[in-house]
C-alpha cells in the first residue's frame, strides 16, 4: 500500500509518497528544487543538474524512478522521485542557503511517520493543530476530522479490492463526487475557484457531511458486497454516491435553497474572524 500526501516546506508544497512495504518516503524532485531555489523553472533545472551529474560520472541520476504524481491539472503524471537518502545527496549538488533547514525537515517528516504509525492518533493531533492554526472554526474541524477518518476507512476497502493508488483512486473518487452533487471534482473546484488548494478544505459544514455520507455509504456497501476490480468498485462508488445525492436533494426540498456553493474559505463563515 502506498500514501500520497503534501508536505508543506516554507509555505511550498512537497509531493511526497509513503510506500509502506519498503517503509521509506519519496519526494518529488521538481517540488524540491523549487522550494530550494526558488526557481519558476524547477523542471529546466532537474534537466541540467541531470545532465551535469552524468558528466561528473555521478550514478545518482540513473538510479532515480519515477512515480505517478497528481500535478496542478488534477492528473496524475510520471515524476521523478527520491528518497530520503537519494535526495540528501542531491541537495549537496544545489547551491542553496536553504539545504540545511531542508535537511532537518526531511528528518522531522521521517520522524513524525514512524510516530504516527505507532500511534495513528498523532496524525490526528496534528491536523486539528493545523486547521486551528489556519482559523476554522471548532465545529467545522470536528466535520472535517471526521471526514477524514471516513475516507480512510473507503480507502482500505479500495486497497482489499485490489485498486491502485493514483489514478483508479482519482477516477473512483471524481465518480462519488459527480454521483452526489452532479459535478466532476474539477467543475467542483472550479465552481469554487479554487486550483491547488483542497476541496474538503473549501467545503461548508453541510458539503462535508453530504460528501462523508457518500464515502461512508460507498464503504459500506463495499463491505457488503466485496467488489473485485476496478469496475465492480466503480459502480459501488457511484451507488454510495447516490445516496447522498438522494439525501441533498431531499435537504433542498425542504430548506428551499441549494446545498452546494461557489464559496471557498476565504468566503465561508467557519473561518473565524
Amino acid at each position: 500500500m502506498t500514501e500520497t500526501a503534501l508536505k508543506l516546506f516554507e509555505n511550498k508544497n512537497i509531493r511526497t509518497l509513503w510506500d509502506e512495504k519498503q517503509e521509506k518516503w519519496y519526494f518529488s524532485i521538481v517540488d524540491v528544487i523549487a522550494a530550494l531555489t526558488g526557481t519558476d523553472r524547477p523542471r529546466k533545472y532537474w534537466s541540467d543538474l541531470k545532465t551535469k551529474l552524468k558528466q561528473e560520472g555521478s550514478e545518482l541520476s540513473e538510479k532515480i524512478g519515477q512515480l505517478k504524481m497528481q500535478s496542478t491539472d488534477g492528473k496524475f503524471y510520471n515524476t521523478d522521485v527520491a528518497d530520503t537518502e537519494q535526495l540528501l545527496r542531491l541537495i549537496q549538488s544545489v547551491p542553496s542557503k536553504k539545504a540545511e533547514p531542508f535537511k532537518l525537515w526531511l528528518a522531522r517528516v521521517g520522524s513524525e511517520r514512524v510516530d504516527e504509525i505507532a500511534d495513528p492518533e498523532i496524525a490526528i493531533q496534528r491536523a486539528l493543530r493545523y486547521y486551528q492554526n489556519m482559523g476554522y472554526s471548532n465545529e467545522w474541524i470536528a466535520q472535517r476530522l471526521k471526514s477524514i477518518e471516513i475516507r480512510k476507512d473507503l480507502t482500505n476497502e479500495w486497497d482489499r479490492g485490489g485498486i491502485k493508488q493514483g489514478l483508479e483512486y482519482a477516477l473512483l473518487t471524481d465518480e462519488i463526487t459527480r454521483a452526489w452533487s452532479g459535478m466532476k471534482t474539477s467543475d467542483y473546484k472550479k465552481l469554487k475557484g479554487l486550483h491547488k488548494e483542497s476541496l474538503r478544505d473549501n467545503m461548508t459544514n453541510a458539503e462535508l457531511v453530504l460528501n462523508m455520507l457518500a464515502e461512508l455509504s460507498a464503504t459500506e456497501i463495499s463491505k457488503k458486497e466485496n467488489p473485485k476490480g476496478f469496475k465492480e468498485t466503480m459502480s459501488v462508488a457511484s451507488r454510495g454516491g447516490n445516496v447522498a445525492r438522494q439525501a441533498r436533494l431531499q435537504l433542498e426540498k425542504e430548506t428551499g435553497k441549494k446545498t452546494i456553493t461557489g464559496r471557498n474559505v476565504k468566503m465561508l463563515k467557519v473561518v473565524k474572524k
